[in-house]
């Protein structure tokens, strides 16, 4: 494959590094990083019974791991 070729498949949306969609996901990303950190106040979690107390910030990043997880396997499912 020629450089011509290489440049003509980039121009038509071939294997572009930056989408729009990608950049979106990218500011969402960095956004949620901004928002999480700037909440490290320590809160009082109850799921059921046990009551555990944990920096906000911890608890919002396993809530956004547990999701990405779950998205990713819906994902996955779905492409099978």
């Amino acid at each position: 494959m020629s450089p011509k070729d290489t440049a003509s498949t980039a121009k038509s949306g071939g294997s572009s590094a930056f989408t729009p969609a990608r950049i979106a996901v990218l500011a969402l990303f960095v956004l949620l990083l901004i928002f999480i950190f700037e909440n490290t106040r320590q809160v009082k979690i109850r799921l059921l019974i046990p009551e555990v107390s944990m920096p906000l910030y911890v608890a919002l990043l396993l809530t956004a791991a547990i999701g990405a997880i779950c998205g990713g396997y819906f994902v996955a499912r779905r492409r099978k």
